[in-house]
């Protein structure tokens, strides 16, 4: 079993993920982790010195390698789906699910801070640009589509179970 989860920044991927994982008993990986892992830097160091190109460079790497396992859930970066060979994958896959969230929502969880270098300059208005942007990717991409607004990660977890089962 491969659950795959995607949205934009503050949806609850990463939180969710691993409440998902550990129901289903199995491994959880977060692409954005496994990026700052394998370099041993912070995404918003990678994007001052490498820019944004550099960092989609070693995140394709590391979502492509992701969805070869089997038996994981897997958080994507907010922004790998941008990507072609991986849009092209995940359309092949059974279980990817969109977690849809409101700016209101979203906000205090990302809580627009530096370690979110595509947000940094008024976050407000660049998540609104960024979602708009990736919005109906998205959604063609999501098999299933659960709203994150108001919830406790665990019922969305308890949610997606269900899906599963």
């Amino acid at each position: 079993m491969k659950v795959i989860l995607i949205g934009p920044p503050g949806s609850g991927k990463t939180t969710i993920g691993k409440i998902l994982a550990k129901k289903l008993n199995v491994r959880h990986v977060d692409t954005d982790q496994e990026v700052e892992s394998r370099t041993g830097r912070k995404i918003a160091d990678i994007f001052l010195e490498d820019g944004e190109s550099g960092f989609r460079k070693i995140e394709r790497e590391v979502v492509q390698e992701s969805l070869q396992l089997d038996s994981v859930v897997i958080s994507l970066g907010g922004g790998s789906i941008l990507d072609n060979d991986v849009a092209s994958k995940l359309k092949k896959e059974s279980f990817v699910v969109y977690l849809e969230v409101s700016i209101s929502n979203a906000a205090p969880r990302v809580g627009f801070n530096t370690d979110r270098p595509l947000l940094v300059a008024n976050p407000r208005q660049q998540w609104l640009r960024l979602f708009g942007q990736r919005k109906e990717i998205y959604e063609s991409l999501g098999k299933f589509r659960i709203s994150t607004d108001n919830k406790k990660p665990k019922k969305v977890a308890d949610e997606i179970a269900r899906l599963i089962s």
